[in-house]
């Protein structure tokens, strides 16, 4: 009886340990199996914060329903949602850099190569005449067919239905992510107030489009975050201005 009672003693502090921490590893979004060392994680909740060690591995307190947040220099920042402590693997992907700066000086240029005529040209300016290379340039569009008649409004349509085509890719993509599934699973929210959610804080076409690939599962997060901070009213409101993206 008495070892019994020492055990349950020694044993309380890990059980209690185990259910107030989350683990995991980050690793690079490109380089999946490129480990992150240094990362900074915090928890936005407690504002309780830690570092990956060298082999990209973390712990740190948290509970189910706090938000963690994981930055390194170099990186985009990325937020999750815990749903559970179960351990987890974290993708970080880089920032884009822009290119540098190009100058481009004047070059002078041989004036018998820039004066020079080019034959073909000259006879696909011809053939605007007719077809007969031996009349000049006519400007009444008598004696030839244009071949571009009706070419423009043929490119503007097809265009528009390549946009339409486009459009309807991205709204897929967003029905099929930002799910009532996925959205409960990150948020637990049930009802009246899953179907407004659902309708103020959905992403547009353009906010998915400007980031590829759109993460999803970061956007929810930050949604049910700004969520949070409505009152009763506000949430039943349907004309309020969407999240924006980073």
């Amino acid at each position: 009886m008495y070892k019994l009672i020492i055990f349950l003693v020694l044993a309380l502090p890990f059980g209690a340990l185990a259910q107030t921490v989350t683990t995991g590893t980050v690793f690079d979004y490109s380089k999946k199996t490129l480990t992150l060392p240094g990362v900074n994680i915090r928890n936005l909740n407690s504002k309780k914060s830690t570092n990956t060690n060298k082999e990209g591995k973390y712990t740190i307190t948290a509970a189910v329903g706090d938000l963690i947040e994981f930055s390194a220099v170099g990186y985009h920042t990325d937020t999750l949602y815990l749903t559970n402590l179960l351990n987890r693997t974290i993708y970080l992907p880089v920032k884009s850099t822009n290119l540098a700066e190009v100058n481009v000086e004047a070059v002078r240029m041989n004036s018998q190569i820039t004066d020079a005529k080019d034959p073909l040209a000259e006879k696909y300016t011809l053939l605007n005449t007719g077809g007969n290379l031996n009349r000049k340039r006519m400007t009444d569009k008598v004696g030839g067919l244009n071949l571009n008649l009706g070419y423009g409004k043929y490119k503007r349509q097809q265009r528009k239905e390549a946009e339409l085509s486009e459009r309807e890719m991205y709204l897929e993509e967003i029905d099929e992510n930002f799910s009532q599934n996925a959205v409960v699973d990150l948020t637990k929210l049930q009802g009246e107030d899953l179907k407004n959610f659902m309708i103020i804080y959905r992403p547009s076409v353009e906010q998915v489009k400007a980031e590829r690939p759109y993460r999803y599962a970061y956007y929810i997060s930050r949604a049910f975050v700004a969520w949070q901070k409505l009152t009763p009213q506000q949430r039943k409101l349907q004309d309020l201005p969407k999240l924006k993206a980073n």
